[in-house]
């Protein structure tokens, strides 16, 4: 069965960093454009992150941009999402997800396009 597991998700405060992982199983992740998405509490499911399968393009949300990298190791298996300088408006609920995808230099934009999720992790940035 495919599936994307989350981790790395914690409690830190305003300034801190964390790293997130999305391990992948049951797929070749280099085959895959990847996505990372957040969903703050009471609001939408949102792209902050994207990367194409041979990492040539990425895309950041404005609101993340120069504080967020998004990585993958497609030897590991694994995308990454390193955030720095973190505010409380980072504070969601933090999904991977995978794109099965012909080219190797676009990005995925929306969440209708994306054909596998993970369960999340919880990031919460205290003040």
């Amino acid at each position: 069965q495919v599936q994307l597991v989350e981790s790395g998700g914690d409690l830190v405060q305003v300034g801190g960093s964390l790293r997130l992982s999305c391990a992948a199983r049951g797929l070749p992740l280099s085959a895959y454009n990847m996505g990372w998405f957040r969903q703050p509490p009471g609001k939408e499911r949102e792209l902050i992150a994207a990367i194409s399968r041979s990492s040539g393009r990425t895309y950041y949300q404005d609101s993340v941009k120069g504080r967020f990298t998004i990585s993958r190791d497609n030897v590991e298996n694994t995308v990454y999402l390193q955030m720095n300088s973190l505010k409380t408006e980072d504070t969601a609920v933090y999904y991977c997800a995978a794109d099965r995808q012909q080219y190797y230099n676009t990005i995925t934009s929306t969440a209708m396009e994306y054909d596998y999720w993970g369960q999340g992790t919880q990031v919460t940035v205290s003040s």
